[in-house]
């Protein structure tokens, strides 16, 4: 684990923005496109905002989220939503944006068609994950429903996740497809989020899943 710390918030984004132009620009020096897989949440929103003005060949990536929460596209609490309004603005409109989620009523019977979408993208060219306070990232929760079938070697693309601690059913790429990107870099900001991420180094994924994916990740934090 590389762990890159800054003074502030705002310097965090900045530098996270330049980052991943840096190692976008170099994925699509050579491939034809690109895949970019990103965190839901408000975390992320400053360094997207930057991000998104980054002059590169915005319509040879393909972005998709972790995870989504199961709600319609325009729910206040869709990650959709929040990716349309933050990082698919301005010169990264032209990225092609590759569905999280659909009409279906369930998750389960969302997944086949969403699975065919995302097959084509892995392995991710460049993955940027969030953590919560509990070690979850993506929507790898502790104690979810469906958790050890997600971090399993031989788990599907796509698991549907739910957990006493979140209001919606979810929907989350598996630990195979997260752990198979060619460059990770994790996102993290304040005291208590080093502290869980300290632990988060020792401990097993099955209790923290952030672990299972930092061994050769960049962390990106700031106070």
């Amino acid at each position: 684990m590389n762990l890159i710390e800054y003074s502030d918030r705002e310097m965090l984004a900045m530098g996270l923005a330049d980052r991943l132009a840096t190692v976008l620009k170099l994925a699509l020096d050579g491939h034809d496109r690109v895949s970019f897989c990103v965190p839901g949440g408000t975390s992320p929103g400053e360094t997207f905002s930057n991000l998104s003005g980054v002059d590169l060949d915005w319509d040879r990536v393909h972005v998709f989220l972790n995870d989504e929460r199961w709600v319609p596209e325009g729910h206040e609490r869709s990650n959709t939503t929040l990716l349309k309004d933050t990082l698919l603005t301005d010169r990264a409109r032209r990225a092609i944006y590759v569905p999280m989620a659909n009409d279906a009523e369930t998750p389960e019977a969302g997944i086949p068609a969403l699975e065919a979408g995302l097959k084509e993208q892995l392995p991710i060219s460049v993955l940027l994950l969030g953590m919560g306070t509990d070690g979850h990232t993506a929507s790898l929760f502790p104690g979810g429903d469906n958790l050890a079938e997600a971090m399993a070697e031989d788990a599907p693309i796509l698991l549907p996740m739910r957990t006493e601690s979140q209001l919606e059913p979810r929907i989350t790429l598996t630990r195979r497809v997260l752990a198979d990107a060619m460059e990770t870099h994790v996102l993290i900001m304040g005291e208590e989020k080093r502290e869980v991420l300290e632990r988060a180094r020792r401990a097993d994924p099955m209790d923290m899943p952030i672990a299972a994916f930092l061994r050769d990740a960049d962390v990106h934090w700031a106070p």
